[in-house]
């Protein structure tokens, strides 16, 4: 009996990710063919990041008390971020600007809103979408602007912190983190008739970010671009491997949250580095072809971990 059991589940979560990757192939489709355009997931990442996935997180938090101890995920988050960001450094720091800039920028940042949290959000739960935003509130500082200023004193063009705690403090999803964290921290929680709504809208939050993910995607490379693309994918995944490995083996925590560090260390490249990347470099459709690449290895890597780790 166990056997079938084991089995059914297996299949659970590979029809859950074979949907998840399906909504990426529609929302590549639609945009090859001209049913949508490029640009329509700009007009769809505004209400994802506005309202769906703001909604996903209060969901998460509505019946969840935050444990003080679990605050060490933020610190996580910012921590994997900063060694991703010192190894993309010195891969290449013997090389031109540019691909300096490439390498910062993407080597760290990990694309929680538009992957992670949805994957989260659909096996592991409310505490599992929990210990996924303390991560990310420790991963956006990075993504949403630590590795740009890095990267400009890296090659002589730093804009300051300045702008950057700005960027930081303007995205909603962040502030609700932030917010949401102090008020279960004092024991306060959102009323249900709230969460009504809530669950309503951040239920819409997985497919949305998957058929953006899919309009987005870029294929059309440079061939001599190739091999940078390579590095930082290879490193990038290396990391993630000795991360997992690290957390859910060798940390005191609740087996969720290790569950949760052991596939969030795998989440592709952040949608915001080919913005970064652009705005530093020569290098943004490169960046936009990393990670795309590093959706479908995530899916794959991530979709394996959870069959593994009987979750969902």
């Amino acid at each position: 009996m166990s056997d079938i059991l084991r089995t059914m589940h297996m299949i659970d979560v590979l029809i859950k990710a074979f949907s998840f990757f399906l909504i990426i192939v529609v929302g590549y489709l639609l945009k090859k063919y001209g049913v949508l355009q490029r640009s329509d997931s700009i007009a769809l990442s505004k209400i994802m990041m506005n309202l769906t996935l703001p909604a996903a997180v209060i969901n998460g938090f509505s019946s969840f008390n935050v444990d003080h101890s679990l605050l060490i995920l933020v610190v996580i988050g910012f921590v994997c971020n900063i060694l991703l960001l010192f190894a993309g450094f010195m891969l290449s720091r013997k090389r031109d600007n540019d691909t300096k800039v490439f390498y910062m920028i993407n080597s760290p940042g990990y694309n929680i809103g538009c992957f992670t949290l949805p994957y989260v959000q659909s096996f592991l739960g409310p505490v599992g979408i929990v210990a996924t935003c303390l991560f990310d509130a420790g991963n956006s500082i990075i993504c949403t602007g630590g590795s740009y200023v890095a990267a400009s004193n890296a090659i002589g063009t730093s804009t300051g912190l300045k702008s950057t705690f700005q960027r930081l403090f303007s995205s909603i999803p962040f502030d609700v983190y932030v917010l949401l964290l102090l008020a279960a921290l004092f024991g306060y929680h959102l009323p249900s008739q709230v969460t009504i709504l809530t669950t309503m809208v951040g239920n819409a939050n997985p497919f949305i970010a998957m058929l953006i993910i899919g309009m987005m995607l870029e294929i059309n490379i440079d061939r001599s671009q190739l091999r940078s693309v390579y590095k930082v994918l290879v490193l990038r995944y290396a990391a993630g491997a000795l991360f997992s490995a690290l957390f859910y083996f060798c940390t005191p925590l609740p087996l969720e949250i290790r569950q949760v560090l052991a596939v969030t260390v795998f989440a592709p490249v952040s949608s915001l580095a080919p913005v970064f990347t652009a705005r530093a470099s020569k290098f943004g459709s490169v960046s936009s072809f990393t990670g795309s690449i590093s959706v479908f290895i995530s899916i794959i890597i991530i979709t394996t971990l959870l069959t593994l780790m009987h979750v969902g």
